[in-house]
């Protein structure tokens, strides 16, 4: 392994769209949706233990999950946790972490990863990152894994690159696009130089913070200031201070977006960002009906193209249904139609106006 390799993992989001599975207190990331026996992000961390010494590996949460790292990751260090005070988007927890890994070692090369996608072809992962990682390391070039589409789907971004390679594998990036609708997407496959935006990036620690430096002085002057206080006992009080002055702006639209060294390596290596129910549903097991149930104890009749989730203790049986989104915790039952859930954002900011946040 690359000494020089470091890896940010980040986990400081609620993941709404998974509610009510996933609350504020116990967001997606730490739950072991998939059944697996391990959580999302202790399924993350262990990946990159193939590409990198796990002193290497450092967590962007925020404060509120620390003791639940702690948790599940015990081998990980408090100086590897980087608690972020407030959540501000992508950009400044990722200029936090570029910042003190360059304090560590001014020639790092850094990966930045979601904590709660899955990768299901993790040796092809490994070879696509470690050939990306010695692109940045030779190149000022800011990477990006870019999926090959399978289907136009509407929630998720997309990058569109030159054909033409500037070494193997790896494109020039032409475009970015946010979650287009149907049409688009549907001529966004057709075209061929498309890929989904995996939101896993790879570049040179000098690299992104020259790229903050250029494009987000905001953010950079606010970061920049805490270096002489990164790794030692005044690091919490500077973070504090620089992300109460830093805009809350995501590292796509105020970088990628704008920089014109962002390169992408198109990849299959089975990747999912688990960000809907109707994610989870396409990923798991189906039985001759073509539902994914979560145990033993659901017992359908009649049912066709439904996502059930419920206790493994709780019996539960469902009928007459089609494609639905049935999610039963100790405290909500959530039955919604697959194609409306995108309006459980909707559900939630509802419930918090007339219910607080208990649900939530």
């Amino acid at each position: 392994m690359n000494p020089n390799t470091y890896v940010a993992i980040m986990a400081g989001g609620i993941g709404s769209r998974f509610w009510p599975a996933s609350r504020t207190s116990t967001p997606k990331q730490f739950l072991d949706i998939l059944g697996t026996g391990k959580s999302l992000i202790q399924g993350t961390y262990e990946r990159f233990l193939k590409i990198c010494p796990k002193e290497n590996i450092f967590i962007l949460t925020h404060s509120d999950y620390i003791d639940l790292i702690k948790e599940q990751l015990p081998s990980i260090t408090n100086n590897q946790i980087l608690a972020e005070p407030a959540r501000k988007n992508t950009a400044p927890c990722i200029a936090y972490a570029a910042f003190k890994i360059k304090k560590i070692n001014p020639n790092a090369n850094i990966i930045v990863a979601p904590s709660d996608h899955i990768i299901l072809n993790e040796d092809e992962f490994v070879r696509v990152s470690n050939l990306a990682l010695d692109f940045v390391q030779k190149e000022k070039a800011l990477v990006t894994l870019g999926i090959r589409p399978t289907r136009p789907d509407t929630g998720y971004g997309y990058i569109q690159y030159i054909e033409k390679e500037i070494q193997a594998e790896i494109h020039k990036v032409k475009t970015f696009t946010e979650k287009p609708n149907k049409e688009v997407a549907e001529t966004f496959i057709e075209s061929g130089d498309f890929l989904w935006n995996a939101g896993i990036f790879i570049w040179n620690v000098n690299s992104i913070i020259d790229a903050f430096e250029h494009l987000l002085i905001e953010v950079y002057d606010a970061f920049q200031e805490t270096e002489s206080q990164l790794c030692t006992e005044k690091e919490n009080d500077a973070i504090q201070r620089a992300f109460i002055i830093s805009p809350s702006i995501s590292i796509d639209y105020g970088i990628l977006e704008k920089a014109d060294n962002v390169y992408v390596v198109p990849a299959s290596f089975g990747w999912s960002d688990l960000g809907t129910w109707a994610s989870l549903y396409s990923e798991k097991e189906k039985d001759f009906m073509n539902n994914a149930v979560s145990s033993d104890n659901i017992i359908v009749y009649e049912s066709y193209n439904n996502i059930i989730q419920a206790d493994k203790d709780k019996l539960v049986v469902v009928s007459g249904l089609e494609n639905y989104i049935i999610v039963d915790t100790d405290d909500v039952l959530l039955i919604c139609k697959k194609e409306e859930e995108q309006r459980i954002k909707e559900f939630t900011y509802d419930i918090k106006l007339k219910k607080g946040e208990s649900y939530l």
